[in-house]
C-alpha cells in the first residue's frame, strides 16, 4: 500500500505544535506560583457596637453634636485604627437612677460595650450615696445578663456636702468595680474640671477642648477595654 509522506509530515509538524503550545502554558503555571492554592484574605473585623451611657457630660452640652464626647471618642479611635459604632446615650440632667429606668431602650440589642458615666448630678444635688450606688448597681448587673462589657467612669463629690458625703459617694465606684470585675476609669473630668480655660461660662461643663483633653486621658483605658472585647471575639 503506497503512504502519503506529505500528510504523515504535516501531522508531525502539528503535534511540534501542540506540545510546543502544552510547554508554554507548564511555564507560564510555574512562574506564576500556587495561585489556586492561596487561601482567601481575611474578612476585616466588624466595629464593635458600643454605647456611651451618660448625662449631659457626654451629651455634649453647650456643644454642636460632632464636638460630644462619644464623636470624638470615636475619631481618636478610629484614627489608631479601631473601628467602633457608637451611640450616644446621654441625656442632659440625669442622674444614676435615670439612667436604670431608661437603660433597656437606651441599650440596643447587639450592643458589645458600654461606656457608664453617670452621677455626676446625683453628686450635685446631694443624693443620698446609697441612692446612686443602687441604682448603679443595678445598671451593673442587668448588663451583665446582657453579657455586656462596661467600663466604669467614676465621678467624685464636690467638697460642699462635707468630708463624710464625699467619703460615701467617692467610694461607689472603686468598689462596684472590684464586686463586679468590671474596668474602672477613676475620675471621668480628670484633668478638666475646676479650669477655667476648659470648661464653659457655668464651670461645669466643657469645652470642646475641656472634652479633647477627656478622651486623650481616658483614650489608653478605651483601648485596653476594647482590646479585651476584641480578644474574646476570636
Amino acid at each position: 500500500m503506497a503512504r502519503s509522506y506529505g500528510t504523515s509530515a504535516a501531522r508531525v509538524e502539528g503535534l511540534k505544535q501542540m506540545f510546543a503550545h502544552i510547554r508554554v502554558l507548564i511555564m507560564a503555571l510555574m512562574t506564576a506560583g500556587p495561585v489556586f492554592a492561596q487561601s482567601p484574605a481575611a474578612a476585616p473585623a466588624k466595629p464593635i457596637k458600643m454605647v456611651v451611657l451618660g448625662d449631659s457630660l457626654s451629651a455634649g452640652l453647650g456643644l454642636q453634636a460632632p464636638a460630644a464626647f462619644p464623636a470624638r471618642l470615636q475619631k481618636a479611635l478610629e484614627d489608631k485604627g479601631i473601628k467602633v459604632e457608637m451611640i450616644n446615650a446621654g441625656v442632659s440632667g440625669d442622674t444614676s437612677s435615670g439612667g436604670r429606668d431608661r437603660l433597656d431602650w437606651s441599650i440596643p440589642e447587639g450592643t458589645e460595650a458600654v461606656i457608664l458615666e453617670l452621677g455626676a448630678n446625683d453628686a450635685l444635688r446631694g443624693i443620698d450615696p446609697a441612692v446612686t450606688r443602687a441604682a448603679l448597681t443595678d445598671i451593673l448587673a442587668r448588663l451583665k445578663a446582657r453579657k455586656i462589657a462596661v467600663l466604669l467612669c467614676g465621678m467624685l463629690a464636690p467638697p460642699n456636702y462635707g468630708s463624710e458625703y464625699a467619703a460615701r459617694f467617692n467610694a461607689i465606684y472603686p468598689e462596684l468595680s472590684k464586686s463586679f470585675g468590671v474596668p474602672l476609669y477613676p475620675f471621668f473630668l480628670e484633668g478638666v474640671a475646676a479650669e477655667a480655660k476648659l470648661n464653659q461660662p457655668d464651670g461645669l461643663h466643657p469645652t470642646a477642648e475641656g472634652v479633647d483633653l477627656i478622651v486623650k486621658n481616658i483614650l489608653p483605658t478605651v483601648e485596653a477595654f476594647l482590646g479585651t472585647i476584641s480578644g474574646q471575639r476570636s
